[in-house]
């Protein structure tokens, strides 16, 4: 079977600075789920960018390839995410309400999103919103599509930015902290929620947290990330139970609650 991502040598620097990501390599296969953890500056959020071709200003490719079911979106530093961004490929945000435009409301938003990526009317664009929106938990959809963002406590916009992504049937989800803002109620329906969408859709998912009980609760796999570099990666049941690398028995000490949550037990 052939990998739904593949990433090979992957490099990137800032400003000529020191590498974020150094060499760094990993392949997912359909329908999985890993998690990269690592703590604040380990590049986790780097690569996530990366791979979807949004590197902050300053963030530059030197070198490596990814390529998405075989289409090639980087080698040598071309790009060609054309068609893959936002359709494909999707992303959820730390704070993914904060990219809702405050002055437009969530319907007007959300029905301009889904006409840009589908051919439908706005009546079906409305109708397929108001279900996603149900479908990530949230009470009385049709009142958070006449409501502004400010109108939303933070779990709901969150709720919503990540409804508005899935929506697009994305093959690969990219969420960078998707539940980091949330209380512990919210994560828990966040989590559930997008492992109905893969467990529906068979979207594939990279997860990036700091917190390794959600990577835990989430993945197949974990990818633990220092200093731009992959310092492990296997079976999330492996990676727990026996830790290879030094770095993830440190981030495993401060979680002493993990025990008998990891995906699959």
């Amino acid at each position: 079977m052939e990998p739904l991502l593949s990433v090979n040598h992957l490099s990137v620097t800032y400003k000529g600075n020191s590498l974020a990501l150094r060499d760094l390599s990993f392949s997912m296969n359909k329908g999985e789920i890993i998690g990269i953890v690592g703590e604040s500056g380990s590049g986790k959020s780097t690569l996530i960018r990366a791979l979807l071709g949004l590197l902050p200003e300053g963030g530059q490719y030197i070198g490596g390839v990814i390529s998405f079911q075989e289409k090639v979106l980087l080698r040598e530093s071309q790009s060609d995410w054309g068609g893959v961004r936002g359709k494909r490929i999707a992303m959820v945000f730390q704070d993914s309400g904060s990219y809702l435009n405050p002055i437009r409301s969530i319907g007007s938003q959300y029905i301009e999103a889904i006409c840009t990526h589908f051919t439908v009317s706005k009546k079906a664009a409305y109708t397929l919103a108001v279900s996603m929106l149900a479908n990530m938990g949230l009470d009385d959809p049709e009142r958070i599509m006449r409501s502004y963002p400010s109108q939303l406590s933070g779990g709901m916009k969150q709720r919503t930015a990540i409804a508005m992504a899935v929506t697009m049937e994305p093959e690969l989800l990219l969420a960078d902290e998707p539940t980091s803002s949330l209380d512990v109620t919210t994560q828990n329906e966040v989590m559930n929620r997008l492992n109905e969408l893969r467990s529906r859709q068979g979207t594939g998912m990279i997860i990036v947290t700091h917190n390794i009980a959600v990577a835990a609760h989430m993945a197949e796999r974990i990818g633990v990330m220092q200093d731009g570099t992959l310092v492990e990666m296997g079976d999330t049941f492996r990676v727990i139970s026996d830790p290879q690398h030094e770095y993830t028995r440190k981030l495993l000490s401060a979680v002493p609650e993990l025990e008998g949550s990891v995906h699959g037990s």
